[in-house]
């Protein structure tokens, strides 16, 4: 089993060498010309990363902004019907409510 193993593992190396010849033997332009060319993509590719991550943070503080906008509202309305609700059941029960109460001499 270890044997076989071994073996499928050099036949890869060997076809990864052959492979890489191959590849030398055919390409289409000078080794130069070749690195100019992988150093201009890889300098596009980190441009592109550095727009997509600065594009994705905004984004990201877009929504927070609408999510704290949205918690404030909530916590707004929230607090006007705890109010209102609170008014009635004074209103209702005849008790004073916490505010200032008038006293008539």
């Amino acid at each position: 089993m270890a044997d076989d193993n071994s073996n499928s593992f050099l036949w890869f190396l060997a076809g990864l060498g052959l492979g890489a010849v191959i590849g030398v033997l055919y390409a289409p332009k000078a080794g130069q010309e070749t690195r100019d060319e992988i150093l201009q993509r890889a300098e596009d590719s980190r441009e592109y990363v550095v727009n997509r991550a600065r594009q994705a943070r905004e984004q990201a503080q877009q929504w927070a902004d609408k999510g704290r906008d949205f918690y404030q509202q909530q916590k707004d309305q929230f607090r006007s019907a705890f109010e209102a609700g609170k008014d009635a059941y004074h209103e209702a029960t005849g008790t004073p409510g916490p505010g200032p109460t008038k006293v008539e001499p």
